[in-house]
């Protein structure tokens, strides 16, 4: 299985978009300051993920997640009212 996921920090409730094939080790490294570019922002919490049998499906998603404000940003609102405190 292929994850496109979506962390967000703790700290200053920044949100994270990427893609792997163990959801669990990827949290454990952004949480363990692994991951440079999101270490100044941990901790991290899981908000959100999908499943694909196939890598290119999640890589596409998350580039539409990542490069299309419209979808982000629907995304982002529906997390957000799921989301509490």
């Amino acid at each position: 299985m292929h994850y496109v996921y979506v962390l967000q920090s703790q700290k200053d409730k920044t949100i994270y978009i990427g893609n792997t094939e163990d959801l669990d080790k990827r949290l454990l490294e952004h949480n363990s300051g692994k991951a440079s570019y999101t270490s100044q922002r941990r901790p991290f919490k899981l908000v959100y993920y999908e499943a694909y049998l196939d890598k290119k499906d999640a890589v596409d998603r998350e580039i539409k997640l990542k490069h299309h404000g419209s979808v982000i940003g629907h995304l982002k609102r529906r997390i957000k009212n799921s989301l509490t405190d």
